[in-house]
């Protein structure tokens, strides 16, 4: 039965507190949530979240990509491709981008099914990725969160079989974007909150436990979406869940709700806990609701070495004021001259692909050694390109061999650190160093290398590969 073979998740390392958010606008909170750095995104998120997954898969065997998001960074341009480059998955594979709802996430997982059911694929990555901004002092500003979750839905060594699910769409509308906007827009909260969501999702499960002539007490655990803790709790009084064993805490108080990607988040988390033999429900929300049944297999235990949500919820770094917040969001204008003004060459960026997007370098088959970026010769030992070999190097662990400090450049958030990182195999990599926590650098610590935006420029948003502190 097709299922989910691996599963994967991605929590950005900054911390917002909800009592810096009380200090700046009054009120307060427990709590924090989880904040983009100013060089993520969805697709960067995504990234991340599919790196988690694929761990240990075989990346050939991937024969489409989902990429799931209300926030793609791109209009008229598909975020998918460049997710795909940047996992360095096979060119001749179908690759599509899902959004408009915070439901994507679930809809495309009906997709991914139905290729692997069909025969078309025979795995297909789903990521799905939000990164909301909420306008300063609303209601959304302390729940909004940012986070990623992925996927690798085939149909063997499945960990999680999908047994059955059930689909309901509705024109309702409570939360929604114009083409333009920048922050979400909403209606008034009860009525789409009793009209909206609770009667969606008490229709979707009740229809779906009704057809399969089952309770909410027959599942091990429950992972579904909500807007809010309050709206969490009446749904699962709604299902008769108990709140203690069954229910999977939707991550509100540590990450914040993530959008499309809640709902993946919650079961990523349900699944880093789950045995064999237990029975997941899994529901979704926006413009309708769904439902799923999932049964747990003993392949369960092969993933136990996934970062996932657990070990992503350890690495974090707290902002420490709500000024560095507002100009991670670009909420704050900030001065641009001819020297910090970015550029951009989309013929370079096409010609350098497989390093700037792949992360590749260059083997030398006659002296052995490794480097990034590719050359045209072998830099230690004047080789031609022949005998060069392109090699994969973004999964590659590694240790700060040195770095520089500069505070005077103009970076969105100083100072500006360059790195020199050894990598596993004698391979030296100069880049910038992004999720750090400047007051603990030191050569020697353990380093890795991350899919991060580096500027925009032509209206194009530029991607590149950083290095940062290793999060595990």
């Amino acid at each position: 039965m097709a299922g989910i073979v691996s599963y994967g998740a991605y929590v950005p390392m900054y911390r917002l507190s909800r009592a810096i958010l009380g200090q700046v606008w009054g009120g307060g909170g427990k709590g924090e949530k989880a904040i983009c750095n100013c060089d993520e995104d969805s697709i960067t998120m995504a990234v991340e979240a599919g790196v988690d997954c694929l761990k240990g898969m075989d990346r050939k065997s991937v024969d489409a990509l989902y990429f799931a998001s209300t926030t793609a960074p791109f209009k008229e341009k598909q975020s998918a491709s460049i997710v795909a480059a940047a996992l360095d998955l096979r060119e001749d594979i179908v690759a599509s981008d899902f959004g408009n709802s915070l439901r994507c996430g679930t809809v495309a997982l009906k997709a991914a099914l139905d290729a692997v059911k069909s025969g078309s694929a025979r795995n297909v990555l789903l990521v799905i990725a939000d990164c909301r901004l909420p306008a300063p002092n609303s209601a959304y500003e302390p729940l909004f969160g940012d986070g990623a979750a992925a996927f690798l839905i085939g149909a063997s060594h499945v960990v999680a079989e999908i047994e059955a699910s059930y689909y309901l769409t509705s024109e309702f509308i409570d939360v929604w974007r114009l083409e333009t906007d920048r922050l979400p827009r909403s209606w008034e909260e009860r009525f789409i909150l009793d009209e909206g969501y609770e009667a969606h999702m008490k229709k979707a499960f009740n229809s779906f436990l009704k057809a399969r002539n089952a309770k909410g007490k027959d599942f091990t655990r429950a992972a579904f979406y909500a807007p809010n803790a309050r709206s969490h709790q009446a749904v699962v009084k709604i299902l008769g869940l108990d709140p203690k064993t069954q229910v999977e805490e939707p991550l509100f108080d540590s990450v914040g709700n993530t959008g499309a990607a809640l709902a993946p988040m919650t079961l990523v988390a349900a699944l880093e806990g789950a045995k064999p033999g237990d029975k997941i429900l899994l529901g979704n929300y926006g413009d309708g609701a769904d439902a799923h049944a999932l049964l747990v297999t003993e392949n369960i235990a092969k993933m136990k070495d996934r970062r996932g949500i657990k070990t992503y919820l350890k690495s974090k770094v707290m902002l420490e004021n709500y000024g560095k917040y507002l100009t991670f969001r670009d909420l704050m204008p900030s001065e641009e001259t001819p020297m910090t003004r970015p550029r951009t060459s989309l013929t370079a960026m096409w010609r350098d692909r497989n390093w700037v997007y792949r992360c590749h370098g260059h083997h030398c088959q006659k002296c052995g050694k490794t480097q990034f970026p590719p050359q045209k010769r072998c830099m230690y030992c004047q080789a031609e390109e022949k005998f060069l070999e392109e090699v994969p190097l973004a999964e590659r662990k590694g240790v700060l061999f040195t770095y520089s400090m500069d505070e005077r450049t103009a970076v969105i958030d100083p100072p500006n650190i360059l790195a020199a990182v050894n990598l596993e195999g004698e391979v030296r990599i100069f880049s910038q160093m992004t999720d750090r926590d400047v007051k603990n650098i030191r050569v020697g610590m353990p380093m890795e290398m991350t899919f991060r935006r580096i500027h925009d420029a032509l209206g194009v948003h530029n991607y590149f590969w950083k290095c940062r502190p290793a999060r595990d």
